[in-house]
């Protein structure tokens, strides 16, 4: 057994099934609407992320106690222009091909 499987072979009633169907829909719609809101945030999350620059280039970063250092524009991160920012919710989920059944392949 890994880490990555840890799946316990056992058998669920059908009203458990039913339950965990339940909880799956509401969970997915549930994290649909945090991704909505989050997705929404972004024009926000923009300006964030333009204030926390120039903070940088004017104030610095803390090197040790009071002394800071300017970074320059030049050593900035850049965003990639086909790239958007990302709500990950899934936990422990490499990707959606992971088995979630226990059974490789």
């Amino acid at each position: 057994m890994t880490f990555k499987n840890l799946y316990i072979d056992h058998e669920r009633s059908s009203e458990a099934e039913e339950w965990v169907k339940e909880e799956l829909a509401e969970q997915e719609e549930r994290f649909a609407q945090i991704e909505a809101a989050m997705e929404a945030l972004a024009p926000t999350r923009e300006k964030w992320y333009q204030e926390f620059f120039d903070r940088l280039l004017t104030n610095g970063f803390n090197l040790d106690g009071d002394d800071k250092m300017p970074i320059p524009e030049s050593d900035l991160p850049v965003k990639p222009a086909d790239r958007k920012d990302q709500v990950v919710w899934k936990y422990g989920v490499d990707s959606d091909d992971t088995p979630r059944n226990g059974k490789e392949g």
